[in-house]
C-alpha cells in the first residue's frame, strides 16, 4: 500500500513539474508582451518595467528563479494588480472559489447517486425516463441560462433567496445549483449505465438465487462493482468546480478566482496565469490523487498495479 502511494505521488510531482514548465515557456513564446498597449510606451519606461520584473534577464535565469519563489510559496507580483502578489491575491479568492466548489460538487453528488440508482433500477420505466430528462435538461442548459432562470424565479418571483452576492449561507443555494447542475447529470448518466450493465451480469443473478434482500443486492454488489467509471470523472471534476466557475461567479457577483484568471489571460498578466495554473494543477493532481485511495478501497486488486 505504501508502495503504491508513494508512485502515484511522485507522478503526481512529476505532472506539476511539467505543466509549470510548459506553462512557462509558452508564456515566453506567445507573440506580445505584458505590456504592450496600443500606444507604445517609451523604450526607457520599457527597460525599467522589464528590469523591475527581471524580464530582461535570459529565460532560464527567469525559470530558475520562478521555481525557487514556488518553493518558498511566492508565486511572484502581478503585473495587472501592482504591489500585489499572486499569492495573496490567490489566498483572498480561493477560498471562496473552492467553498462554491465543494458546495457544488456536494449538490452534484447528493442529486446524481438516488437519481441514477433509481433509474437504473426502475430502468425501461416512468420513473427511468423521468430521471433521464431531468439528467438530459441538466447537461443541456449553459450555467447563463440556468443561472438567470433561477435568479428570475427564486429571487424576482418568490423572493425566497436573495439574486447575487456572496454573504450568508442562503446566498451560495442558486450559484451550488447552477455550478453543480451540469455534473449531477454527468455523473447520473454515467453511474446509470454502469449500474444497469452490473444489474446484468452473473454475480448479481447468483445474489438473488442465494435469496439475498434486493437492497443488499443492489447496495452491497452492483453498485460497489459500478463505482469505478464514476470514481475515474470525480477527480478532474472535483479540481474543475473547485478551482470556480467564471462564468457563475460572474452571474452572482461573487469574488471568486475565475474572474482572476479570465483577466489574466486577457492581460498577459505572466504570474497570475502560471499561479492560478499551479492551483488548478495541484488540485488536480491532489483529486486523482484522492481517486486512487478510493479505487484501492473499492478494489483492492487496484494496489497491486
Amino acid at each position: 500500500m505504501a508502495r503504491f502511494l508513494l508512485t502515484r505521488l511522485l507522478h503526481g510531482l512529476a505532472v506539476i513539474w511539467v505543466v509549470i514548465t510548459l506553462t512557462f515557456v509558452f508564456m515566453r513564446l506567445a507573440p506580445g508582451g505584458p505590456f504592450d498597449r496600443e500606444r507604445r510606451l517609451p523604450p526607457e519606461v520599457l527597460a525599467n518595467i522589464a528590469a523591475k520584473y527581471h524580464l530582461d534577464e535570459p529565460w532560464l535565469k527567469q525559470y530558475g528563479r520562478y521555481l525557487l519563489g514556488i518553493a518558498r510559496g511566492d508565486l511572484g507580483p502581478s503585473y495587472k494588480y501592482v504591489d500585489r502578489g499572486v499569492s495573496d491575491i490567490v489566498t483572498e479568492t480561493f477560498p471562496v472559489s473552492a467553498l462554491l466548489g465543494v458546495l457544488a460538487l456536494g449538490f452534484a453528488v447528493a442529486f446524481s447517486f438516488p437519481l441514477a440508482i433509481s433509474a437504473a433500477y426502475y430502468r425501461n420505466s416512468w420513473t427511468d425516463r423521468s430521471c433521464l430528462f431531468l439528467a438530459t435538461l441538466g447537461v443541456s442548459l449553459p450555467h447563463f441560462i440556468l443561472g438567470a432562470l433561477l435568479i428570475w424565479l427564486f429571487s424576482l418571483q418568490l423572493g425566497w433567496l436573495q439574486p447575487g452576492r456572496w454573504e450568508d449561507l442562503t446566498s451560495t443555494v442558486l450559484p451550488t445549483i447552477t455550478l453543480g447542475a451540469a455534473p449531477a447529470a454527468y455523473l447520473s448518466y454515467l453511474l446509470r449505465s454502469s449500474l444497469v450493465e452490473s444489474l446484468e451480469e452473473d454475480y448479481v443473478r447468483t445474489a438473488r438465487a442465494k435469496g439475498l434482500k434486493e437492497a443488499t443486492v443492489l447496495f452491497k454488489h452492483a453498485l460497489n462493482n459500478s463505482l469505478i467509471p464514476t470514481l475515474t470523472v470525480l477527480g478532474p471534476l472535483s479540481a474543475a468546480l473547485i478551482t470556480g466557475s467564471f462564468v457563475v461567479e460572474y452571474i452572482f457577483a461573487i469574488p471568486g478566482m475565475g474572474r482572476f484568471f479570465i483577466t489574466a489571460v486577457t492581460d498577459r498578466d505572466y504570474p497570475m496565469i502560471m499561479g492560478v495554473t499551479l492551483v488548478y494543477t495541484g488540485l488536480l493532481v491532489s483529486a486523482n490523487f484522492f481517486v486512487d485511495l478510493l479505487y484501492s478501497i473499492v478494489d483492492p486488486r487496484i494496489k497491486s498495479h
